[in-house]
């Protein structure tokens, strides 16, 4: 199938929102308080949804390989840095932070699930990717693993554990902002859940019941 180069369509204008810095310091909150909502067991974003989907367990291997691996940096320097109590504490502090951070990256991925709801499908990664993508302007749905995915204009890939399960095709770009909030227009996007084939269904079976509800 052929598609339209996201390249020519515009990017949405800047707009004077918040600066790099506090978008900075918003993803770092995110990432906390998805630690507490991970304790209490409670999902971001899932009130009145149709359906949502989680999409971490593929990478819970690696986070926790990667949590360990700050501990035991940890306990070393605490016996290394033992001569130089400042110096302890402040990378006491830092490595302490750091294990938290990414246990928060994990519970990120846990708590902030692919949402469907009002004809619109919430796709997201940990706390810093969120693209809202109207049922209406897909154009073609492929539940499809895909291993390897190259850096191209116009398609966002959202790899879990090195893989994409779902490709989305959409007839007009959608803005999924870079990190610190520059426009970024996609027609192709690929994600991944837990439970991919019935991300698939559930989202196919709602593209074309909104299909002959908006026919083209």
């Amino acid at each position: 199938m052929t598609t339209e180069q996201a390249g020519e369509a515009q990017p949405p204008p800047a707009t004077s929102g918040p600066g790099p810095a506090l978008r900075y310091v918003r993803h770092e909150l995110r990432i906390m308080a998805s630690l507490v909502r991970w304790v209490c067991r409670r999902r971001h974003g899932v009130d009145g949804a149709d359906a949502f989907f989680a999409h971490g367990r593929e990478q819970a291997i690696m986070m926790y390989g990667l949590m360990f691996a700050c501990v035991v940096e940890t306990v070393a320097l605490t016996f290394l840095l033992a001569p130089w109590p400042v110096i302890h504490a402040i990378m006491l502090v830092v490595d302490v932070y750091t294990i938290l951070f990414v246990l928060g990256l994990h519970a990120a991925s846990i708590t902030r699930p692919h949402v469907l709801a009002d004809g619109v499908l919430r796709i997201r990664q940990a706390a810093h990717v969120d693209v809202l993508v109207p049922l209406k302007q897909i154009a073609a749905i492929r539940h499809e693993t895909v291993f390897t995915h190259e850096k191209k204009d116009g398609e966002l890939n959202l790899p879990i554990g090195s893989q994409t399960t779902l490709t989305l095709v959409l007839t007009e770009p959608v803005n999924a902002p870079k990190f610190l909030g520059a426009p970024c227009l996609v027609k192709t996007i690929r994600l991944h859940a837990d439970d991919s084939k019935a991300l698939f269904a559930t989202v196919r079976q709602a593209w074309l019941q909104q299909r002959k509800l908006d026919p083209l």
